[in-house]
């Protein structure tokens, strides 16, 4: 009878949360081919095609959508008996995903705090709005996320947030405009849609002057004194101005946690134990500091 080789499960689910075999080769120390026979040969074992194949990467097939939820249950269930069995600490890996501006105002604090605990956990961190979190979430490309709520009273509520109004001055010249410019993200984040929503209800005339995903981004319009635009008030650098005379005000935004299994990993559960206990008591920290590019995608 055939059995499923734990390595090969490992290294299949490290291309299922890529999407791509040349990167997931990266990760795992293998080349291309060799990394691509290994698939194969999880493949002729299950009987199943377990990957949609095409030249910008690769999908996961129903099979292996079902291959990866058993993967990752039985992975974890693998590691938490060797950490039992040895008496040591959690090990693994786990998956975060992460709206940007939380990213710079949180994080830092957040798994500073968690690897002194648990220091041979390796994270995986993605950023990303939440509306792009969780369709990663219900791939179980990722396994747990921090995302943005409209509601900020819901009991999965673990930190409320108010979106502010920011610009280069305390009163920017551009308030003066008939036809207010504003930088806002995506039309679908709630960032966006809080802005919007507020300006229509004051009847007060805008334009969506410059777009950006980015909170890089929206920070640079903001400083360049351009458009106002709209963010979490821990996200705020210190050099940026909120701006409350002659603007309506903005919603505050509910911080929940959300995990791709209903029985998550013992990783992914000490993970989320520990940022609901720390994440309500986190000052949070300005973005004085413009992020990377390479984590510079999500807002909320």
């Amino acid at each position: 009878m055939r059995t499923l080789d734990l390595a090969l499960l490992r290294n299949f689910a490290v291309v299922a949360r890529t999407g791509s075999i040349s990167v997931a080769s990266m990760q795992v120390g293998r080349t291309q081919s060799a990394l691509s026979m290994q698939m194969q040969r999880l493949e002729a074992v299950t009987g199943q095609p377990l990957l949609h194949r095409s030249g910008s990467g690769v999908r996961l097939t129903m099979a292996g959508e079902k291959l990866l939820a058993h993967a990752e249950s039985l992975l974890a269930k693998h590691d938490d008996i060797l950490a039992d069995m040895r008496g040591t600490g959690l090990k693994g890996s786990v998956s975060l995903g992460c709206p940007e501006d939380y990213s710079i105002a949180f994080l830092p604090e957040l798994l500073r705090g968690f690897c002194a605990l648990h220091p041979d956990v390796e994270l995986r961190m993605v950023c990303a709005p939440t509306s792009e979190l969780r369709p990663l979430l219900h791939r179980r490309q990722i396994e747990m996320a921090l995302v943005s709520l409209p509601d900020p009273t819901g009991a999965e509520i673990i930190r409320r947030e108010n979106f502010v109004w920011v610009a280069d001055a305390e009163r920017p010249d551009i308030l003066d405009q008939a036809t207010l410019p504003l930088a806002l993200s995506a039309p679908m984040t709630l960032d966006h849609r809080a802005a919007c929503d507020a300006m229509q209800a004051a009847d007060r005339r805008y334009r969506v002057a410059f777009a950006s995903n980015s909170l890089a981004g929206l920070i640079a319009i903001a400083r360049s004194g351009q458009a106002i635009s709209v963010l979490t008030q821990t996200a705020v650098p210190p050099d940026l101005y909120v701006v409350t005379a002659g603007l309506p005000p903005l919603p505050a935004i509910g911080i929940a946690l959300e995990f791709a299994e209903l029985r998550p990993s013992s990783t992914a559960t000490a993970l989320g134990d520990h940022i609901r206990t720390a994440l309500p008591v986190l000052r949070g920290g300005a973005a004085s500091v413009l992020p990377r590019a390479s984590l510079a995608r999500g807002r909320a």
